[in-house]
């Protein structure tokens, strides 16, 4: 066994082609992974396999080609763009002397450089854990088995088994500890409901300009760069779209080919916000040349994790890179379901409004409120939330009050209200006719 070096960013990057398609990954999108985590690519080797060999996942010829390209650079590590089960990194660790890492693994590295909040390092630690759980090593040779005789029996039991005790009871702990957060979530998710404020999440390919529309549509701050997973930790803000009133809007971690299985778990309570949004804003980079695989990539993923059923309105971004203008595209229901957008320019953004306000204009009335003189507490929240489209006031003193909102909204404040509050629908002209003329 070598000894196996902790550290090193000069990376050969492994790249495998097979012809049926199975686990094939882009290469460019492999190399923006690799340094995103931070390593350099001081080489590329590339080849061509049937099926993956089951010692080695390459066969003895192109491991021997990786073996000189790694002495040729003097690298440190061996990157694969590809799923490899423990038994191959290990195999290949000892015949390469170098670290050896596959694209979960790496995805997991940079999952950890981006997680800034409590809850985003408990999941990264969670999913590390997991993936580590079925990669134990021998790392103490003199407790490496039970020993029989006099003087050589050992302490009961192994190292891997007590390495993996203690494994699992920090997996216990940390769950514990997501399942707190998680109800958390689901406290805010219900006081969300209560005051019938509809949640929008922001979901896509990374790097497809989320947080950057996120920031433009709230005037947040939240990191945004050019580079794979620049967003990890889940934000949520409210915004006023004229026309719907207030929403939440959730900016949530990137979707990427074949996302490992044990990130999509861990992550359960950061995606639970596109799990239980009433509208998903799937944002596409426009310019980029896989944005339809892109697309089919996220929408499966979706479908993982119980959202694929959730109404969807797709934002094309990034047009102020080409020549596109801005643009809107119908549904044969009528509606808008595409739109094109900048965020950086903020070109298209009123055709984005205008397709919230559409989307959310089949679940809200239009009508006018009747309040008493001593109903100026509801009619103070009312404006607070930007609800009233326009206001007479009666003989009598009380007020009129155009608004559109949710019917069960409207229901629930005429029931709070009592009778110093009446719903009339917009139709209902009458009333409104004499509280102009009073005005």
């Amino acid at each position: 066994m070598f000894e196996r070096p902790e550290s090193g960013e000069r990376a050969v990057l492994v790249h495998i082609n097979f012809p049926d398609g199975a686990g094939q990954q882009d290469l460019q999108e492999f190399t923006e992974l690799v340094c995103s985590a931070g390593a350099i690519p001081v080489a590329t080797v590339t080849g061509t396999r049937a099926v993956p060999e089951p010692r080695l996942f390459v066969g003895q010829g192109k491991a021997g080609e990786i073996h000189a390209v790694v002495k040729q650079h003097e690298a440190e590590v061996v990157i694969f763009n590809h799923s490899l089960s423990p038994s191959q990194e290990r195999n290949l660790e000892r015949l390469l002397s170098c670290r050896v890492l596959a694209r979960t693994g790496l995805i997991l590295d940079i999952f950890a450089q981006r997680a800034r909040s409590f809850e985003g390092k408990l999941q990264v630690e969670l999913a590390q854990l997991r993936h580590l759980s079925t990669r134990l090593i021998r790392g103490w040779t003199h407790l490496e088995r039970q020993k029989g005789g006099i003087g050589l029996r050992g302490p009961g039991e192994t190292q891997l088994e007590s390495d993996r005790r203690m494994l699992n009871a920090r997996i216990k702990v940390i769950n514990r500890r997501l399942d707190k957060v998680e109800r958390q979530r689901d406290q805010g998710r219900r006081a969300r409901e209560r005051a019938d404020v509809p949640t929008v999440s922001l979901v896509g390919y990374t790097n497809a300009g989320k947080s950057t529309l996120f920031n433009t549509l709230t005037g947040a701050d939240a990191y945004a760069a050019d580079q794979l997973f620049a967003t990890l930790d889940p934000t949520l803000r409210r915004i006023d779209v004229p026309g719907v009133g207030p929403l939440v809007l959730a900016d949530t971690v990137g979707f990427i080919r074949h996302l490992p299985h044990d990130l999509v778990a861990a992550f359960r309570a950061t995606l639970e916000e596109t799990r239980k949004a009433d509208l998903l804003l799937h944002v596409v980079d426009n310019q980029d040349p896989e944005r339809h695989a892109h697309i089919d990539q996220v929408n499966e993923v979706l479908q993982e994790i119980g959202a694929g059923d959730i109404p969807q309105l797709r934002v094309y971004n990034k047009i102020d890179l080409s020549d596109a203008e801005p643009r809107v595209e119908y549904a044969e229901n009528g509606l808008i379901d595409r739109v094109w957008v900048s965020a950086v320019s903020g070109a298209g953004l009123d055709l984005l409004a205008d397709a919230l306000k559409q989307h959310f204009h089949g679940a809200q009335v239009h009508g006018w409120l009747h309040l008493s003189s001593t109903a100026g507490g509801i009619r103070s929240s009312l404006y607070n939330i930007g609800q009233v489209l326009s206001e007479h006031v009666d003989e009598q003193g009380s007020w009129w009050l155009e608004v559109r909102m949710s019917q069960n909204n409207i229901d629930k404040l005429v029931r709070e209200a009592g009778g110093s509050c009446e719903f009339h629908a917009a139709e209902s002209a009458g009333p409104v006719a004499g509280a102009a003329q009073a005005s």
